[in-house]
């Protein structure tokens, strides 16, 4: 019977010589059994498919070799849980240190000038959707307002804080961006390049497909069927034929030509109009269940040290304590992110919806030989653990930022956007040529 989890119980798990937290949740397409699910592609429409060494449906003792293909990858499903943080922060229902770039002022009905009035919105950008979290160039891009002074943000005072970082001190990294210790990170666009301080993920979840029906070679690489096409046709209500010829002069603006057969016409279709037939190798693919597998390393937590600021990390029995304090905030934090991705659903892309078998458990791995303690933790509680943790540490004076790192972003940076954007403006309009 599943339990549930306490601050006392989860920091005595850190402090101690428990190895992890691990969530195995098995999953069905949502259509039910059997329905087609949509792996990711990759180059030519392949899906990620390996053999594994998984134990026997049956039950009994040994392992036999299933076909399976990869649903989510560990950085995407890192990508939704750090999305499903930023929209609890969005919703108020939870309060972490993030630093964000605004790009609201660059909008499209700004009275900036032209080189930096940008042709869509942007917005925010937060460490929590930079696909490199702290380490991300949006970030070293931008500047720090203070004081009436605009600094790049790694040369400002907050900012200058993290070359400082590394394993035996992660307290800035702590109170500036907690989820790059959950998530992993490499600062090396910083000042020190390649040197830049590597924290590893402590927390890792992958989604797989077991059971899919693609053979294999003897060297282990997917062997190349005549699998079913996607195939199908876009009905167009108005019966427009492709004889009917048609000339554009821009991505939006076209008139029909006089001479069908004249130079540069394009059929209807070019500017979908038309019956559209279409014909594709992502045909998706049918398994017999999938899997999520979450697992928190807290031997990873453990290695990391929060000093004070500007001092070096001691062997004190003070600092022990501030230690587990910030390592179990990093532990709640990884819960919290974790459920708050399940909470949201496990809707990964078209025609990839899926449903839990059961309700969700959590084990700890503690004492070799003993069955892992089973949790029961649902958002709601999660988050009630991670801000009873935060309180705790505060009391040994590791404090988050309460408010964001607000920053804005550098004019160049600013028109390297505008330009990206103008470039995907013409792109558009002659892939339709």
């Amino acid at each position: 019977m599943a339990k549930d989890f306490s601050l006392k119980r989860l920091t005595d798990a850190v402090a101690g010589t428990a190895a992890a937290l691990r969530c195995r949740n098995r999953l069905q397409p949502a259509g039910g059994p059997g329905t087609k699910v949509f792996p990711p592609t990759y180059a030519g429409a392949i899906y990620a498919v390996e053999r594994r060494r998984l134990p026997r449906e049956d039950g009994s003792p040994g392992y036999e070799t299933v076909t399976c293909v990869q649903l989510d990858s560990v950085q995407s499903q890192a990508n939704r849980m750090e999305e499903a943080l930023q929209d609890a922060i969005d919703a108020k229902r939870l309060a972490i240190p993030v630093i964000e770039v605004n790009f609201t002022k660059y909008g499209p009905d700004s009275d900036v000038s032209e080189e930096l009035r940008l042709l869509d919105q942007i917005g925010r950008v937060t460490s929590l959707q930079a696909p490199h979290r702290l380490a991300d160039a949006i970030l070293r891009d931008s500047v720090y307002e203070h004081n009436g002074e605009s600094t790049p943000f790694r040369r400002s005072p907050i900012g200058g804080e993290i070359d400082s970082a590394e394993i035996r001190n992660a307290t800035p990294l702590y109170q500036l961006c907690p989820t790059a210790l959950v998530f992993g990170m490499w600062d090396s666009t910083g000042p020190k390049g390649g040197l830049g301080a590597k924290f590893e993920r402590a927390l890792v979840s992958e989604i797989v497909g077991v059971g899919c029906p693609y053979a294999f070679e003897t060297n282990g690489d997917a062997k190349d069927q005549e699998l079913p096409k996607n195939r199908g046709v876009r009905n167009d209500p108005l019966g427009i034929r492709s004889a009917a010829r048609v000339k554009r002069s821009s991505l939006t603006d076209w008139e029909v030509a006089d001479d069908p057969k004249a130079k540069g016409t394009l059929s209807p279709a070019e500017i979908n109009h038309s019956n559209v037939p279409f014909e594709g190798s992502n045909c998706g693919i049918t398994i017999d269940y999938a899997e999520q597998t979450t697992v928190i390393s807290l031997p990873a937590l453990r290695r990391l040290r929060f000093p004070p600021k500007g001092e070096t990390w001691q062997a004190t029995v003070e600092q022990r304590q501030r230690d587990v304090a910030a390592q179990t905030v990093l532990a709640a934090l990884a819960i919290c992110s974790a459920e708050l991705a399940a909470e949201a659903g496990m809707d990964l892309r078209s025609r990839c919806l899926l449903w839990p078998e059961e309700p969700r458990r959590w084990e700890l791995l503690d004492r070799p030989g003993q069955k892992p303690e089973s949790i029961s933790l649902e958002a709601t509680a999660a988050i009630e653990l991670l801000q009873e943790a935060v309180k705790a540490a505060e009391k040994l004076g590791l404090e988050w930022h309460a408010e964001p790192v607000r920053l804005s972003p550098s004019k160049q940076l600013v028109q390297l956007v505008r330009k990206s954007q103008e470039q995907a403006v013409v792109s558009g309009a002659e892939e339709g040529e």
